[in-house]
């Protein structure tokens, strides 16, 4: 290039110079600056602002500033795309006031503004901190008569979306004339990650009412509002539009229709959807391991992760945060040890989600001084992490140490959630701290404006049963104006049969069988009680009428964790691949004890 004049072309060496930017080759880059600089004689205006223009992005994407701004005051002459370079350049690298800064010399130096800046300024200001640059921006385009302009007008919609204000965007695609297919999809797709699922879900059957063509963004987003709604029927209605469009090959299509069975607990069509995959990228790795953890299939998640490693695909910290959610008590805990290695060898010890998953993961498997050392070890916490060291302590029974954590997260300026509380609640039942937790419940409500769950709720009658106080929490379920109730009475009958409250006990039960009335639970506590009471012939009509109904005890199980592996057992269980062996050491320990037994009263 340097040897041989002739052969320079600014249009090859303009897309040379771009890559160098998307890549963050700076060196090249710089070299390629010292080629123009010393050929720049030779080459005509036009083509020296085209180069210019280049490396003035190049520098910007680099993260380097101020060559940027050395390349753009050099130039005798600029167009509009050498303004909107340098002004892209510092708002991308947060630098809003010199970027507006630039927009206002860019103004007075007689360039009219055109939907290319105008957009190009508005895709930088799409996030909550600048919200204030995009109502500015706003002002501006509508004083600059660019308003009924579609591309103008989408890229406002999607920034007040990102920044938080759905009003503002409903209020400019109100004022749109015309509308493409990008604005309709970037409003359902706005509410939709805004939270805004009914909304979204109305607009989406308003534009199918004006004929407008759909993309697989726009079932994507459809989607997500169905599966924040829950709403399976509407899913599958959009899922037959996506197998008509064409669009059912898409992956973003398929992570979305995984995500929304996941949701709904429609597990076999979310793993259908998951092997119909040609290609798995980390969203849909990431959703299906979020389904089979949150609708109990937990193993089958563990499974799929291991598979995954083992075919060497990457894990980054959203599958590794998904696959610690599937992590409990039957766990096998050397996975867990072994993905906390994983995630050390990666460098995602920072992230805050995967720190989370770590806290909980050691927490259920009963390792609490590692739940401790990884909190503690945080950099940055969130809400959920405070939660998930709170819900570790009162899950222990260090209920007090829970509550002292509580004020610790006040004193940091972190709110509480509602998970909080559960957490707190149950730290309270644990500690026999009724006062404190009805404390909390007040507060949730008066200071927190958070509407307590049946779970909450829920806590608060073990709470109060844990304290002895049956017929308070027996008042308290009577009090609430809520439906159904199973949940509050199986905890008032679980206390009951800790007291051996028989009147109070029978009344819960019948209450509980109303609600539900194949209810293993309220049939054995209640013959629990009659145990407690040495009543054995009510204890036996219980037993009796649970054969007749056909209703059975949940069965016990038990489980061991060798190597990778979890075994469990239940009562004569003979399924175990190993079973025989098993007996066989069992009859030689029985034999042995049995001796014992006998050389000991022979010494007596």
């Amino acid at each position: 290039m340097r040897n041989v004049t002739l052969s320079f072309d600014p249009v090859k060496i303009s897309a040379l110079l771009s890559l160098c930017g998307q890549q963050k080759y700076l060196t090249l880059g710089s070299s390629i600056h010292a080629s123009i600089f010393k050929l720049s004689p030779l080459l005509d205006p036009q083509n020296l602002t085209l180069l210019s223009n280049s490396l003035i992005s190049m520098y910007s994407k680099c993260n380097k500033l101020p060559e940027a701004t050395v390349v753009f005051n050099q130039r005798a002459s600029t167009d509009t795309i050498t303004w909107n370079s340098i002004i892209m350049g510092h708002l991308i690298n947060n630098e809003p006031g010199a970027g507006f800064g630039y927009l206002q010399r860019m103004r007075r130096s007689g360039f009219e503004l055109d939907p290319a800046t105008l957009t190009t300024v508005l895709s930088v200001c799409a996030k909550p901190e600048m919200r204030y640059a995009c109502e500015m921006m706003h002002c501006l385009i509508v004083s600059s008569g660019f308003e009924q302009i579609v591309p103008v007008g989408n890229a406002l919609v999607s920034s007040y979306f990102k920044c938080g204000c759905a009003s503002c965007a409903y209020k400019v695609f109100g004022e749109m004339r015309e509308r493409n297919v990008v604005t309709w999809t970037a409003m359902v797709s706005g509410l939709a990650h805004c939270e805004f699922f009914e909304e979204g879900l109305i607009l989406f059957r308003e534009m199918r009412r004006e004929d407008q063509e759909a993309n697989s963004l726009t079932y994507s987003s459809s989607l997500l509002a169905c599966s924040g709604l829950r709403a399976l029927r509407e899913g599958k209605q959009i899922h037959g539009l996506v197998l008509k469009s064409g669009f059912e090959l898409d992956l973003c299509v398929k992570s979305a229709l995984m995500d929304l069975y996941s949701k709904c607990g429609v597990m076999e069509d979310a793993c259908m959807m998951f092997r119909s995959c040609e290609q798995l990228d980390e969203v849909a790795l990431t959703v299906m391991l979020v389904g089979l953890a949150q609708n109990g299939f937990e193993e089958n998640a563990l499974k799929l992760f291991v598979e995954m490693v083992g075919k060497s695909i990457e894990i980054d910290a959203n599958m590794v945060s998904a696959v610690l959610g599937a992590f409990d008590v039957y766990a096998p805990f050397a996975l867990g040890k072994q993905i906390h290695s994983s995630v050390i060898k990666k460098g995602l010890g920072n992230n805050v989600f995967v720190c989370n998953g770590l806290i909980n993961m050691y927490s259920k498997c009963g390792e609490l001084r590692d739940s401790i050392k990884i909190f503690d070890s945080m950099v940055q916490r969130n809400a959920v992490s405070w939660n998930s060291m709170i819900a570790a302590f009162a899950r222990h029974g260090y209920g007090s140490t829970a509550l002292q954590l509580y004020e610790n997260m006040k004193l940091e300026g972190i709110e509480p959630t509602d998970v909080t509380y559960i957490s707190l609640l149950h730290a309270c039942s644990h500690v026999g701290s009724v006062n404190k937790g009805m404390e909390f419940l007040d507060l949730m409500l008066k200071v927190h404006h958070i509407e307590p769950r049946i779970e909450h709720y829920s806590c608060v009658v073990d709470m109060l049963g844990r304290a002895g106080l049956l017929k308070e929490a027996q008042n308290f379920i009577e009090g609430l104006m809520i439906n159904p109730k199973a949940l509050l009475w199986q905890a008032l009958l679980g206390a009951c049969g800790i007291y051996g409250a028989l009147d109070i006990g029978k009344y819960a039960a019948e209450r509980l069988l109303l609600e539900e009335r194949d209810s293993s639970s309220a049939h054995v506590l209640l013959a629990n009680i009659y145990s407690s009471e040495g009543k054995w012939e009510e204890r036996a009509r219980i037993a009796m009428k649970m054969k007749e109904m056909g209703v059975k005890k949940d069965t016990g199980l038990s489980w061991i964790e060798v190597g990778m592996e979890t075994h469990s057992f239940v009562v004569e269980d003979k399924a175990h691949s190993q079973s025989e062996a098993i007996y066989e050491v069992l009859h030689k320990l029985i034999s042995i004890i049995g001796e014992e037994d006998h050389l000991h009263d022979l010494d007596l």
